[in-house]
Protein backbone atom coordinates (compact mmCIF):
# COMPACT_ATOMS: atom_id res chain seq x y z
CA UNK A 1 0.00 0.00 0.00
CA UNK A 2 2.78 2.47 1.24
CA UNK A 3 4.76 1.57 -2.57
CA UNK A 4 1.56 2.82 -4.31
CA UNK A 5 0.85 5.65 -2.54
CA UNK A 6 4.34 7.51 -5.05
CA UNK A 7 3.02 6.08 -7.91
CA UNK A 8 -0.21 7.58 -7.37
CA UNK A 9 1.05 11.19 -6.23
CA UNK A 10 3.65 11.30 -9.30
CA UNK A 11 0.51 10.42 -11.40
CA UNK A 12 -1.42 13.39 -10.16
CA UNK A 13 1.96 15.40 -10.59
CA UNK A 14 2.09 14.45 -13.88
CA UNK A 15 -1.63 15.21 -14.53
CA UNK A 16 -1.58 18.78 -13.07
CA UNK A 17 1.33 19.72 -15.28
CA UNK A 18 -0.15 18.37 -18.37
CA UNK A 19 -3.71 20.40 -17.74
CA UNK A 20 -1.49 23.32 -16.49
CA UNK A 21 0.45 23.33 -19.99
CA UNK A 22 -2.61 22.30 -21.69
CA UNK A 23 -4.71 25.90 -20.33
CA UNK A 24 -1.13 27.76 -20.87
CA UNK A 25 -1.69 26.93 -24.88
CA UNK A 26 -5.21 26.95 -25.33
CA UNK A 27 -5.68 30.39 -23.17
CA UNK A 28 -4.92 32.60 -26.29
CA UNK A 29 -7.03 30.67 -28.38
CA UNK A 30 -9.70 30.95 -26.04
CA UNK A 31 -9.08 34.53 -25.90
CA UNK A 32 -9.41 34.70 -29.74
CA UNK A 33 -12.62 33.19 -29.79
CA UNK A 34 -14.39 35.28 -26.95
CA UNK A 35 -12.99 38.89 -28.60
CA UNK A 36 -14.25 37.32 -32.12
CA UNK A 37 -17.55 37.36 -30.35
CA UNK A 38 -17.56 40.85 -28.61
CA UNK A 39 -18.73 44.38 -30.07
CA UNK A 40 -16.30 47.21 -30.74
CA UNK A 41 -16.04 48.42 -27.35
CA UNK A 42 -15.45 45.54 -25.55
CA UNK A 43 -12.84 43.60 -27.69
CA UNK A 44 -9.57 43.77 -25.87
CA UNK A 45 -11.40 44.24 -22.19
CA UNK A 46 -9.82 39.70 -21.79
CA UNK A 47 -13.10 38.96 -20.97
CA UNK A 48 -13.14 34.92 -21.74
CA UNK A 49 -17.01 35.17 -21.82
CA UNK A 50 -18.27 38.19 -23.49
CA UNK A 51 -20.42 40.80 -21.72
CA UNK A 52 -22.52 41.46 -25.04
CA UNK A 53 -22.66 38.36 -27.78
CA UNK A 54 -22.32 39.56 -31.28
CA UNK A 55 -22.56 36.87 -33.44
CA UNK A 56 -22.89 38.78 -36.40
CA UNK A 57 -19.59 39.72 -36.13
CA UNK A 58 -19.00 36.16 -38.11
CA UNK A 59 -21.35 37.12 -41.39
CA UNK A 60 -20.44 40.95 -41.29
CA UNK A 61 -16.73 40.00 -41.47
CA UNK A 62 -17.13 39.10 -45.43
CA UNK A 63 -18.62 42.16 -46.08
CA UNK A 64 -15.50 44.24 -44.46
CA UNK A 65 -12.53 41.93 -45.94
CA UNK A 66 -11.84 40.36 -48.75
CA UNK A 67 -11.06 37.35 -46.29
CA UNK A 68 -12.60 34.61 -49.08
CA UNK A 69 -9.93 35.94 -51.53
CA UNK A 70 -7.14 36.02 -48.78
CA UNK A 71 -7.65 32.13 -47.41
CA UNK A 72 -7.80 31.08 -51.69
CA UNK A 73 -5.07 33.00 -52.38
CA UNK A 74 -2.94 31.40 -49.13
CA UNK A 75 -4.41 27.95 -49.91
CA UNK A 76 -2.79 27.97 -53.60
CA UNK A 77 0.17 28.95 -52.43
CA UNK A 78 0.51 26.72 -49.15
CA UNK A 79 -0.41 24.03 -51.87
CA UNK A 80 2.04 24.42 -54.61
CA UNK A 81 4.90 25.23 -52.14
CA UNK A 82 4.23 21.64 -50.53
CA UNK A 83 3.59 19.52 -52.99
CA UNK A 84 6.88 21.05 -54.92
CA UNK A 85 9.08 20.76 -51.75
CA UNK A 86 8.26 17.82 -50.53
CA UNK A 87 8.61 15.92 -54.15
CA UNK A 88 11.88 17.61 -54.97
CA UNK A 89 13.23 16.97 -51.63
CA UNK A 90 12.21 13.37 -51.78
CA UNK A 91 14.02 12.95 -55.29
CA UNK A 92 17.21 14.63 -54.12
CA UNK A 93 17.22 12.72 -51.01
CA UNK A 94 16.86 9.26 -52.47
CA UNK A 95 19.41 10.11 -54.89
CA UNK A 96 21.70 10.89 -51.74
CA UNK A 97 20.63 7.77 -49.95
CA UNK A 98 20.63 4.74 -52.86
CA UNK A 99 23.45 6.03 -55.04
CA UNK A 100 27.17 5.69 -54.61
CA UNK A 101 29.43 7.82 -56.45
CA UNK A 102 32.37 10.07 -55.85
CA UNK A 103 31.90 12.90 -53.76
CA UNK A 104 28.38 12.57 -51.98
CA UNK A 105 29.66 12.93 -48.63
CA UNK A 106 30.87 15.79 -49.63
CA UNK A 107 28.20 17.32 -51.74
CA UNK A 108 25.24 15.76 -48.63
CA UNK A 109 27.57 17.97 -46.47
CA UNK A 110 27.16 21.03 -48.27
CA UNK A 111 23.59 20.67 -48.20
CA UNK A 112 23.61 20.47 -44.61
CA UNK A 113 25.66 23.11 -44.27
CA UNK A 114 23.25 25.84 -46.15
CA UNK A 115 20.75 25.10 -43.47
CA UNK A 116 23.30 27.34 -41.70
CA UNK A 117 22.93 30.19 -43.36
CA UNK A 118 19.80 33.26 -42.18
CA UNK A 119 17.41 33.57 -44.42
CA UNK A 120 18.45 37.50 -44.07
CA UNK A 121 21.65 36.37 -45.83
CA UNK A 122 19.52 34.82 -49.19
CA UNK A 123 16.74 37.91 -49.11
CA UNK A 124 18.30 40.31 -51.05
CA UNK A 125 19.89 38.42 -53.78
CA UNK A 126 16.53 35.69 -54.15
CA UNK A 127 14.83 39.55 -54.14
CA UNK A 128 17.17 40.49 -57.19
CA UNK A 129 16.72 37.02 -59.07
CA UNK A 130 12.89 37.57 -59.01
CA UNK A 131 13.33 41.19 -60.35
CA UNK A 132 15.24 40.19 -62.68
CA UNK A 133 12.84 37.30 -64.14
CA UNK A 134 9.71 40.03 -63.86
CA UNK A 135 7.57 37.61 -61.27
CA UNK A 136 7.36 40.82 -58.70
CA UNK A 137 4.10 41.59 -58.05
CA UNK A 138 3.24 37.50 -58.35
CA UNK A 139 2.97 34.23 -56.43
CA UNK A 140 5.85 32.80 -58.04
CA UNK A 141 8.45 33.77 -55.72
CA UNK A 142 6.45 32.07 -52.75
CA UNK A 143 6.83 29.09 -54.68
CA UNK A 144 8.95 28.66 -57.60
CA UNK A 145 12.13 28.25 -55.25
CA UNK A 146 10.36 24.95 -53.51
CA UNK A 147 11.24 23.51 -57.55
CA UNK A 148 14.84 23.43 -56.14
CA UNK A 149 13.92 21.26 -52.71
CA UNK A 150 15.08 22.43 -48.54
CA UNK A 151 17.83 21.21 -46.95
CA UNK A 152 16.41 20.05 -44.40
CA UNK A 153 13.73 17.78 -46.07
CA UNK A 154 16.35 16.48 -47.97
CA UNK A 155 18.30 15.66 -44.61
CA UNK A 156 15.02 14.19 -42.95
CA UNK A 157 13.76 11.91 -45.66
CA UNK A 158 16.97 11.12 -46.49
CA UNK A 159 17.44 9.27 -43.07
CA UNK A 160 14.06 7.63 -43.77
CA UNK A 161 15.10 6.35 -47.46
CA UNK A 162 18.79 5.24 -45.67
CA UNK A 163 16.73 2.64 -43.64
CA UNK A 164 15.06 0.66 -46.47
CA UNK A 165 16.67 -2.65 -46.94
CA UNK A 166 19.23 -2.26 -50.13
CA UNK A 167 18.21 -5.74 -50.87
CA UNK A 168 14.45 -4.70 -52.24
CA UNK A 169 16.03 -1.91 -54.17
CA UNK A 170 18.69 -4.89 -56.15
CA UNK A 171 15.76 -7.17 -56.64
CA UNK A 172 13.95 -4.63 -58.44
CA UNK A 173 16.91 -3.43 -60.65
CA UNK A 174 17.49 -7.11 -61.40
CA UNK A 175 13.94 -7.37 -62.47
CA UNK A 176 14.04 -4.32 -64.28
CA UNK A 177 13.34 -1.69 -63.25
CA UNK A 178 14.40 1.49 -63.84
CA UNK A 179 16.11 3.91 -61.35
CA UNK A 180 13.44 6.36 -61.15
CA UNK A 181 10.96 3.51 -61.00
CA UNK A 182 12.79 2.13 -57.58
CA UNK A 183 12.32 5.58 -56.62
CA UNK A 184 8.66 6.17 -57.83
CA UNK A 185 7.51 2.27 -57.02
CA UNK A 186 9.23 1.46 -54.05
CA UNK A 187 10.63 3.92 -52.22
CA UNK A 188 8.18 6.55 -52.36
CA UNK A 189 5.79 4.71 -51.54
CA UNK A 190 7.41 2.88 -48.20
CA UNK A 191 8.05 6.74 -47.24
CA UNK A 192 4.66 8.03 -46.99
CA UNK A 193 4.95 9.00 -43.41
CA UNK A 194 7.97 11.53 -43.76
CA UNK A 195 6.23 12.89 -47.14
CA UNK A 196 3.33 13.66 -44.92
CA UNK A 197 5.25 15.15 -42.46
CA UNK A 198 7.70 16.72 -44.53
CA UNK A 199 4.44 18.48 -46.39
CA UNK A 200 2.53 19.39 -43.42
CA UNK A 201 5.81 21.17 -42.02
CA UNK A 202 5.74 22.86 -45.39
CA UNK A 203 2.06 24.12 -45.48
CA UNK A 204 2.50 25.18 -42.13
CA UNK A 205 5.38 27.62 -42.59
CA UNK A 206 3.87 28.54 -46.30
CA UNK A 207 0.36 29.50 -44.66
CA UNK A 208 1.50 31.43 -42.42
CA UNK A 209 4.76 32.93 -44.21
CA UNK A 210 4.60 37.05 -43.56
CA UNK A 211 7.67 38.19 -44.56
CA UNK A 212 7.17 36.83 -48.64
CA UNK A 213 3.93 38.21 -49.15
CA UNK A 214 5.38 41.50 -47.41
CA UNK A 215 8.14 41.52 -49.81
CA UNK A 216 7.01 40.06 -53.45
CA UNK A 217 2.66 41.06 -52.91
CA UNK A 218 2.76 44.28 -51.01
CA UNK A 219 2.59 46.32 -54.35
CA UNK A 220 -1.04 45.92 -55.89
CA UNK A 221 -4.75 44.81 -55.03
CA UNK A 222 -5.65 44.03 -51.72
CA UNK A 223 -7.22 40.70 -52.56
CA UNK A 224 -4.27 39.16 -53.85
CA UNK A 225 -2.74 39.22 -50.51
CA UNK A 226 -1.93 36.10 -48.08
CA UNK A 227 -4.05 35.35 -45.26
CA UNK A 228 -0.92 36.80 -42.36
CA UNK A 229 -0.59 39.91 -45.16
CA UNK A 230 -3.87 40.69 -45.30
CA UNK A 231 -4.19 40.49 -41.35
CA UNK A 232 -1.59 42.97 -40.68
CA UNK A 233 -3.61 45.34 -43.73
CA UNK A 234 -7.08 44.64 -41.62
CA UNK A 235 -5.23 45.74 -38.36
CA UNK A 236 -3.67 49.16 -39.91
CA UNK A 237 -6.75 49.80 -42.08
CA UNK A 238 -9.12 49.72 -38.46
CA UNK A 239 -6.43 51.96 -36.38
CA UNK A 240 -7.61 54.94 -35.22
CA UNK A 241 -4.03 56.59 -36.15
CA UNK A 242 -4.67 56.19 -39.83
CA UNK A 243 -8.46 56.44 -39.83
CA UNK A 244 -10.33 53.67 -38.61
CA UNK A 245 -13.06 53.44 -36.16
CA UNK A 246 -10.98 50.39 -34.00
CA UNK A 247 -12.94 47.54 -35.39
CA UNK A 248 -10.58 44.98 -34.44
CA UNK A 249 -13.50 42.56 -33.94
CA UNK A 250 -13.30 41.46 -37.25
CA UNK A 251 -9.48 40.97 -37.37
CA UNK A 252 -10.26 38.56 -34.50
CA UNK A 253 -12.82 37.05 -36.43
CA UNK A 254 -10.30 36.43 -39.56
CA UNK A 255 -7.27 35.37 -37.36
CA UNK A 256 -10.18 32.77 -36.04
CA UNK A 257 -11.34 31.88 -39.23
CA UNK A 258 -7.86 31.28 -40.78
CA UNK A 259 -6.96 29.03 -38.48
CA UNK A 260 -9.53 26.25 -39.43
CA UNK A 261 -7.25 24.81 -42.45
CA UNK A 262 -4.50 23.76 -40.38
CA UNK A 263 -6.67 22.23 -37.74
CA UNK A 264 -8.58 20.18 -40.39
CA UNK A 265 -5.30 19.41 -41.85
CA UNK A 266 -3.77 18.26 -39.00
CA UNK A 267 -6.51 16.83 -37.62
CA UNK A 268 -6.85 14.45 -41.19
CA UNK A 269 -2.57 13.99 -40.86
CA UNK A 270 -2.38 13.40 -37.46
CA UNK A 271 -1.84 9.50 -37.27
CA UNK A 272 0.59 9.79 -40.32
CA UNK A 273 2.44 13.16 -38.19
CA UNK A 274 3.05 11.32 -35.63
CA UNK A 275 3.98 7.59 -37.29
CA UNK A 276 6.19 9.91 -39.35
CA UNK A 277 7.70 11.65 -36.49
CA UNK A 278 8.49 8.51 -34.71
CA UNK A 279 9.99 6.25 -37.47
CA UNK A 280 12.61 9.43 -38.81
CA UNK A 281 13.50 9.31 -35.21
CA UNK A 282 14.12 6.06 -34.03
CA UNK A 283 15.19 4.44 -37.93
CA UNK A 284 17.59 7.43 -39.04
Amino acid sequence: MTSALPLRVGQVVRWLLMIGFAVLFLYPFAWLIAASLKPRGEVFDNRLIPKTWRFDNFVEVWHQLPLLSWIGNSMMIAVLAASLVTLSSALVAFGFAYFRFPGRRLLFGLVVASMMLPGAVTLIPNYLIWKTTGWLGTTVPLWGANLFGSAFYIFLMRQFYMSLPRDLFEAARVDGCSFFGLFARIAFPLAIPSTIIVWIFEFQASWSNFVGPLIYLNLGDPKQFTVPLGINYAMTMYSPTAGGHGDYQYVMVASLVVTVPMMIIFAFGQRYFIEGAASVGLKG
